[in-house]
């Protein structure tokens, strides 16, 4: 076994400034806090302008995530740069409006309809597979492979075509440039700008966002004229559309079926290819995790939904992965009154900082947390860091509505792929850990393809 840690950003070192910890912040999230905090319960930031605070505590987050969410909204200040893309959707929103949309999404992603969903997952990893194979004797960089698989499950699941499908690989291509022009830091989530100042992004950002908005409109429109002609394939899409809020019997309208659409394919499709991008990494990095991840698939009958879920050591595996390197590092909540916090003050409006990047890794909760060992679900200090300090998906109410679609679709790619190929390192660098929208690598990550 290779007594090599998995990548880690350093952590920066001293106070500094405000606008010095913008820019890093700005650079990026994760290298811009200092170390200290992996080891922290609590810690506080003030500026002239608002206040943060970072919780590592289990029973602060709990209380933050489980006992009063209601008390603690989403943060308005860090959807600022993804307004234009996102609009209402149920990423955003807070309150009523908010329990109103998880009424009716949640149905789309209950046990059976996921169930129902796999077919066209297994369909997307098929085709991953190939890809994958195709490109045996070079080096690659994955997390380009990883990005188009992700976004293949997205477009079959929720609409029932394949990337390959015009639509959805202009779709696709927009994401990616939207991606690259949109930080998640905006001046709105530093400081609380008034509504009428104008918020400024990046060039070409509104027009990208009007683009994939008018694509997923049309996807949209011609599902809906699907639906009334009585022949619309039974996928997330039309279970989305179709769903009626139990209490009010309402539907989604057109505009914010977009908006909901365009957190799925963002959210569904970034996460989930870091996610694999890094797991192939550190399997690579681990040769002899991902000889126990092949051995298993190769058992399998992939095309079997409960087969696929028993695949015990994959699931373990992408569980670690989620660990070390959780897509979503940070989730921000604001205070609506005066709290305090671990005998802190904390006054209405503070922002407050839930780190899964921290919580995963920190010195007082788990065993040697910097170091990959997917066997450490199966023991105590795993099992009950399980339930305190383990949140890739945040906690509570407004846990991440696809979490079950997301492990499930992991485990099936990641079986898929190693059950034809195998993944190697290559000479070059390692991958840098950075935090933009997800955690992605800052150098890309590069490996070798084999086949088996």
């Amino acid at each position: 076994m290779t007594d090599r840690l998995p990548p880690k950003p350093t952590g920066r070192s001293g106070s500094v400034t405000l606008w010095r910890y913008a820019r890093l912040f700005r650079r990026d999230i994760l290298s811009a806090q200092p170390d200290r905090l992996y080891g922290a319960w609590m810690a506080v930031f003030r500026t002239p302008f608002f206040g943060s605070a970072m919780v590592n505590d289990p029973a602060l987050i709990n209380l933050l995530l489980k006992e009063r969410p209601a008390d603690f909204p989403k943060s308005g200040r860090v959807g600022e740069g993804l307004k234009p893309l996102l609009g209402n959707s149920v990423f955003l929103t807070n309150g009523d409006d908010w329990a109103r949309q998880r009424r009716i999404i949640d149905p789309a992603f209950e046990g059976g309809r996921l169930r129902d969903s796999y077919p066209a997952m297994r369909a997307a990893a098929e085709a991953a597979a190939l890809r994958f194979q195709a490109a045996a004797g070079r080096d690659s960089e994955i997390e380009a492979m990883t990005s188009h698989a992700a976004a293949d499950v997205i477009f079959r699941t929720l609409f029932s075509v394949p990337i390959e499908d015009e639509v959805a690989s202009e779709t696709f291509a927009a994401f990616r440039r939207y991606q690259r022009a949109q930080p998640v830091l905006n001046a709105g989530a530093l400081v609380p700008l008034p509504r009428w100042m104008p918020r400024f992004f990046r060039p070409g950002t509104r027009a990208a966002a009007r683009r994939i908005r008018g694509l997923i409109g049309g996807m949209t429109d011609r599902r809906q004229a699907e639906i009334a002609a009585g022949n619309a394939p039974a996928d997330l899409a039309t279970a989305l559309m179709t769903t009626a809020d139990r209490e009010t019997g309402a539907r989604f309208e057109a505009q914010e079926m977009v908006d909901q659409v365009a957190i799925f394919f963002l959210a569904g499709h970034e996460t989930s290819a870091s996610a694999l991008a890094w797991a192939l990494y550190l399997l690579a990095l681990y040769p002899e995790w991902q000889e126990r991840v092949a051995t298993e698939a190769g058992a399998a009958d992939l095309s079997d939904f409960t087969a696929v879920a028993g695949l015990r050591v994959t699931r373990d595996v992408f569980r670690e992965t989620l660990r070390l390197y959780p897509p979503v590092p940070m989730m921000v909540r604001e205070t609506t009154r005066a709290e305090t916090f671990r005998k802190r003050s904390l006054a209405p409006r503070t922002q407050v900082v839930i780190s899964p990047w921290h919580l995963h890794r920190h010195t007082r909760l788990w065993e040697n947390p910097d170091a990959f060992d997917p066997g450490r679900w199966q023991t105590g200090n795993g099992r009950d860091c399980a339930r305190r300090a383990y949140i890739p998906f945040s906690a509570g109410p407004r846990v991440c509505p696809g979490a079950g679609f997301a492990m499930i679709e992991g485990v099936c790619l990641l079986a898929h792929i190693l059950a034809a190929l195998r993944v190697e390192l290559t000479d070059r660098p390692p991958p840098v850990p950075v935090a933009h929208l997800t955690v992605r690598a800052g150098n890309g990550i590069w490996l070798r393809l084999v086949r088996r």
